[in-house]
């Protein structure tokens, strides 16, 4: 056998478990381990007819995805003949020498398909492609590298992965049509484009050039029209109305200014400075209603960083009219070309946990999941109205989410062909046996998921963290810095009841490596630190990972736990029963440096500003800031100490416009200061 098929013995397991499922794979290979194997015949034209033992038989034509081969069996869909037909066929090369191995040893870009797509891809496939391009998006790239050999790239709401390169057919998308699309030919174009500007780049961003677009004319300054300048004054405007008259001012007074910047920058298409605005009316919607997902530091950061967002695009689009070329342009960190909502393709998720909450009307449930193949973190965030008084309650627990109780959900891994993604992230997913499968979460399920989710080491989670683009510049996502590290020993560990809070030293990666785990008692899940403290003393066996959001504190690793895998089940804490538990008192496991506690003291400071607003700010509030300063001052700290100075100056000028950057430049450099001190 002469095997001429080189863009199937290109595909790995990996890339099948993409291109199919799990389940298919795995039985194909037992198939093939156990020479259970098709009888493969080559035809001239190329097409692989595989013959099986039951009698069906399947044909994988030519430039054909596995989705296209014929196969006899009733199957609706994929089936597994389909993939046992590549990997017999990759068997029987393997056995015979005249077969040349496919070339994959060595470097390669997708870039040299752009030649050859004018005849391979259909003509209304790259006119849809040109008007995609015309929007300009930002598409980020991650070149082939010997530790991940599949090349890909990240467009505003798809990814784009290239198993072959010897066969653009194999790229998968995990849009609804999942190959062939449009968005293949942008990943192409983009790959092409970056190959000309930085060959042999391992990573890059680039905004797909007019060029693409058949010639598409430059397009003038983003902030050149008279809607952009409207938006920045509103937005300004509003943010210091929030500043002076507090966020504890009732919603009414500002609902008018919310919808007037809701408006405008959907006009404009600025999809994440929208996303950041409603960001922002959510939080201040949970604080005035008591919700316990209400953190006056989310807030704080939700207007610091919608102002930095605004600065750094007015500062890049400047810097690209005169010629230079940012580093991130301004439409990606304005969310141009963004759409809504997607509908994708086949999807496999595995879940990394979930949190409850519960305000005074309402109740719900933040479930994150994981996309094995393209590492993308997803929310599915769903609340429901509180029972009045003498109705009869359901725990968020039992709660149904696509037909499945929230407690199964947050333990599981869900294969489904119904899903939609919104820009930031967030999920639906349809319920229904045929669209949807929910199996259990397994205490190896983590294993597939890598780096940058999955990090080795603190060291290496420290480091990574480090030197990631600020949040501001970075598309804006439901959930931020979500990861999962392995669990080598659990250290000592603490109640403490004035914090309601449980800590916990964790051994990660290489001996003396630790990070400390960190969860606050949560009033929408009563049971969750009694689950969280079994987990813990290991009574369903030795924790082997942990999931959640990380934060650095001088240097140290901080997670506050979603979920841990145990050596015998998954536990995730806010959605366990467990029986309550005797906790070790505290014993200062942990106490922050000295600059790490001013900086909350100034963290502290301004969320009360924020709160009461600066108009209500008597003369010993003055006094506070003004000692703060100093103290700010003899830290090292001058640059923070001179822009409070600067902050209570203006509180009592008349002219107080220029309050919300320095506000939102103070915040900004502290926590700075609190992640690298």
């Amino acid at each position: 056998m002469n095997a001429r098929r080189t863009d199937l013995l290109e595909l790995t397991p990996e890339a099948l478990i993409a291109l199919a499922n799990a389940g298919f794979v795995k039985r194909a290979q037992k198939d093939v381990a156990e020479g259970n194997l098709p009888a493969i015949e080559e035809g001239e034209d190329g097409a692989i007819r595989a013959t099986y033992a039951d009698g069906h038989s399947t044909v994988l034509a030519p430039n054909s995805t596995l989705r296209d081969a014929s196969c006899t069996c009733p199957a609706s869909g994929l089936c597994r003949h389909r993939v046992t037909l590549v990997l017999a066929y990759q068997a029987q090369a393997q056995a015979h020498p005249e077969s040349e191995p496919a070339d994959d040893s060595g470097p390669w870009s997708p870039s040299h398909f752009a030649a050859t797509m004018a005849e391979t891809i259909p003509a209304s496939t790259l006119a849809q492609a040109m008007k995609l391009a015309a929007a300009q998006p930002v598409v980020k790239l991650i070149a082939w590298q010997e530790a991940a050999p599949v090349p890909g790239a990240r467009l505003p709401m798809c990814n784009v992965r290239f198993f072959s390169r010897s066969s653009l057919t194999h790229a998968r998308c995990d849009c609804k049509e999942g190959s062939g699309c449009a968005h293949v030919v942008l990943a192409v174009w983009a790959f092409e484009q970056a190959e000309k500007k930085s060959p042999g780049f391992a990573e890059a961003s680039v905004t797909l050039a007019n060029a693409q677009a058949g010639g598409a004319p430059a397009a003038a300054r983003l902030f050149d029209t008279q809607a952009a300048a409207t938006l920045l004054e509103r937005t300004h405007a509003l943010a210091l109305q929030v500043w002076l008259d507090g966020s504890s001012q009732p919603m009414l007074a500002l609902e008018a200014r919310f919808e007037e910047v809701f408006a405008l920058a959907a006009r404009l298409g600025w999809c994440w400075i929208g996303e950041s605005l409603h960001g922002m009316k959510d939080l201040m919607l949970a604080q005035h209603a008591r919700s316990s997902r209400f953190d006056p530091k989310m807030l704080l950061s939700a207007l610091a960083g919608l102002h930095a967002r605004l600065a750094a695009a007015v500062l890049v689009d400047g810097q690209a009219a005169a010629g230079e070329l940012p580093e991130v342009p301004a439409s990606q960190l304005l969310g141009i070309g963004v759409k809504g909502e997607v509908a994708l393709d086949h999807l496999r998720l595995v879940s990394l946990g979930a949190q409850l909450w519960a305000d005074d009307e309402a109740e719900g449930a933040l479930l994150v999941f994981a996309d094995p193949d393209t590492l993308a973190v997803t929310v599915i965030d769903r609340s429901w109205p509180k029972p009045k008084a003498g109705e009869p309650g359901m725990a968020i627990k039992s709660r149904r989410i696509a037909g499945q109780p929230v407690e199964r959900l947050a333990a599981s891994q869900v294969v489904t062909n119904g899903a939609r993604r919104r820009a930031n992230g967030a999920l639906e997913i349809a319920a229904g046996a045929r669209q949807t499968n929910v199996l259990p979460l397994s205490p190896r399920a983590w294993d597939d998921l890598m780096a940058p989710l999955r990090q080795a080491s603190a060291v290496g989670l420290r480091d990574y963290l480090l030197n990631a683009v600020p949040d501001f510049a970075r598309p804006l996502q439901a959930i931020e810095h979500m990861h999962i590290v392995p669990v080598a020993r659990v250290g000592e560990w603490e109640w403490n009841a004035a914090r309601q809070t449980l800590s916990a030293w964790l051994e990660v990666g290489e001996a003396g490596e630790r990070l400390l785990l960190r969860k606050h008692h949560n009033p929408a899940a009563p049971h969750a630190i009694d689950a969280l403290a079994s987990a813990l003393s290991g009574e369903s066996g030795a924790p082997t990972a942990v999931s959640g959001t990380v934060t650095l504190e001088a240097g140290l690793v901080v997670i506050e736990p979603f979920a841990i895998l145990t050596e015998q089940r998954a536990v995730v804490p806010d959605v366990e029963t467990a029986a309550s538990r005797g906790l070790a008192p505290a014993m200062l496991l942990h106490e922050p440096p000295a600059l790490v506690e001013l900086v909350n003291q100034g963290h502290a400071l301004l969320a009360r500003w924020m709160r009461q607003g600066l108009r209500h700010q008597a003369a010993g509030a003055l006094q506070e800031a003004a000692e703060l300063a100093a103290a700010l001052e003899r830290n090292g700290l001058a640059a923070a100490a001179g822009l409070l100075r600067e902050a209570v100056t203006l509180m009592q000028a008349p002219e107080k416009q220029p309050l919300p950057g320095k506000l939102a430049t103070l915040y900004l450099l502290l926590a700075e200061v609190a992640r690298s001190a």
